[in-house]
């Protein structure tokens, strides 16, 4: 069993900046992908950004490239989502999730195996 905890979250007016940190806890394990998804109210799950340990490749949603950035710490079992120029539209629910099998980057929530509880972003006009 994998836990996941995000923190970070919080209120944020336009054009700020927030980090968001997970940390993954439970069974030990190597050739993984730790992801960040959000969801908005009345809006479906979608994918913001991915890295996978492997190699450290990072992909970023089209919409949050240039103004995300995904990072971390794969010994610590520790991933961030540094966000700076944030936008209204960022408002969501934030996700941190992991792929304990290996298979890359992928874009769906269906691949991911475990989640955490979720942290709030907001960002005011």
């Amino acid at each position: 069993q994998v836990q996941l905890v995000e923190s970070g979250g919080g209120l944020v007016q336009a054009g700020g900046s927030l980090r968001l940190s997970c940390a993954a806890s439970g069974n030990t394990f190597s050739n993984y992908v730790m992801a960040w998804f959000r969801q908005a109210p009345g809006k479906e799950r979608e994918f913001v950004a991915g890295i996978n340990w492997i190699d450290r490749f990072t992909y970023h949603e089209d919409s949050v490239k240039g103004r995300f950035t995904i990072g971390g710490d794969s010994a610590k079992n520790m991933v961030y989502l540094q966000m700076n120029s944030l936008k209204p539209e960022d408002t969501s629910v934030y996700y941190c999730a992991i792929d304990v099998r290996g298979r890359g980057i992928v874009t769906h929530d269906y691949a991911y195996d475990y989640w955490g509880q979720g942290t709030q972003v907001t960002v005011s006009s």
